[in-house]
């Protein structure tokens, strides 16, 4: 369940290793190639692409950053991922682009995969051949099966399926969120810039050498249409200014919207002969870039698993499977909060004492290869 990128990683891995698949996708095809999600792979996550086989287009157009800038009272500091982490990298793509690349490849392999499915419903998830009812192009239709996958996002059907008392849920909602804006304007640095100031957290990012991926801290209930672009732009100016002569570059604004900030875990990540994976289990906030890369995470261990049952008649993996997955996840969820903790602007913090912690760490991060080499580990997916 579910065509974004867990749904059709799982389906192109499960299709790779001979085992027949259905991915159903509530929305349309057009909605999911060009929704505007995140946008840096881990180095795991690009090696899995190239391994699928889908790995060309972003090769060509993906934009590869050795190293990440940190940026904190107006001066810039380095933290070099290659040089830290044995020559790791992260890469700028998006995820739309991969969607539609693992799209086009799952089409033209001729495999199974419905847009616009409505009405679903799961049965028999304790049983040893669940089924999926649901309507596509007006007709109603039953899926008997062995497993289910629910890659569904954290407002999909899948969760939901399972009976009260099955899950465990861990949550934590953050009292910011981030205004971002997609801009037609070339990218003004080479890397990533983390930015701490004293108005909140500002990050620049890209998506091309011709489109600018910004954000800065707001609060949860702002409204972008309050927002006018050259008021935006005076915002991201003061937010990532340095003292010396770097400027901002600027374009039009083709996109903006406020993203809240949360954590969540559901746990077990598994019921029966359902399987969870992706946002449909887990939300980290984005401060660290984890989103999608976890979601990969997961059905790269989920298909290992299957492809046990259906090979070997091993079933220890399926078994273990929440326990394997909830490790990354858990450590994963502590350095996006880390991250977020560290940079985004304390409420309440009228004596700047929480603000002066956070600039105490960040110059340790810059300073000691330890703390730097933490991160840089963390950042591209090194720490397994």
């Amino acid at each position: 369940m579910g065509a974004g990128p867990a749904g059709l990683v799982l389906g192109h891995l499960l299709h790779g290793l001979g085992i027949e698949a259905v991915v159903l996708e509530a929305r349309e095809r057009g909605y999911v190639e060009s929704r505007v999600r995140a946008g840096v792979l881990e180095q795991g996550t690009v090696d899995l692409l190239h391994e699928m086989g889908v790995g060309d287009r972003l090769d060509r157009e993906g934009m590869v950053h050795e190293g990440v800038e940190l940026r904190f009272a107006g001066l810039p500091h380095r933290i070099d991922f290659s040089e830290l982490t044995g020559g790791k990298s992260i890469t700028i793509y998006g995820q739309q682009e991969v969607v539609k690349d693992l799209i086009a490849a799952r089409l033209d392999a001729g495999a199974p995969l419905h847009f616009e499915v409505d009405e679903v419903t799961l049965e028999g998830l304790d049983s040893d051949r669940p089924a999926v009812r649901y309507v596509h192009d007006g007709q109603e239709h039953e899926l008997v099966c062995d497993y289910v996958a629910g890659c569904d996002g954290f407002h999909g059907v899948c969760r939901d399926a399972v009976p009260e008392g099955g899950l465990r849920f861990h949550e934590r909602e953050y009292p910011y969120a981030w205004f971002g804006v997609l801009a037609e304007a070339a990218p003004s640095t080479d890397e990533l810039v983390y930015c701490h100031s004293d108005r909140g957290f500002a990050l620049y990012s890209m998506r091309s050498p011709t489109l600018s991926r910004l954000y800065f801290q707001c609060d949860t209930g702002e409204d972008p249409d309050d927002w006018s672009e050259g008021q935006i732009w005076e915002e991201l100016r003061t937010r990532l200014a340095r003292r010396d002569d770097w400027e901002l570059g600027e374009g039009p604004i083709v996109g903006k919207g406020v993203t809240p900030m949360r954590s969540f875990v559901a746990e077990p990540m598994q019921h029966g002969r359902l399987f969870l994976a992706g946002d449909a289990v887990h939300i980290v906030p984005p401060t660290g870039a984890k989103g999608m890369n976890l979601a990969v995470a997961d059905v790269r261990v989920l298909a290992e698993a299957l492809r046990r049952h259906y090979d070997d008649g091993d079933d220890s993996a399926l078994e273990g499977y929440s326990a394997e997955c909830l490790r990354r996840v858990w450590r994963t969820q502590y350095f996006s909060y880390w991250m977020t903790s560290l940079l985004h602007r304390p409420p309440d913090d009228d004596d700047g004492f929480a603000t002066r912690l956070q600039l105490a760490q960040l110059e340790y991060v810059c300073s000691s290869r330890a703390a730097s080499t933490m991160l840089a580990e963390n950042y591209v997916g090194a720490v397994a």
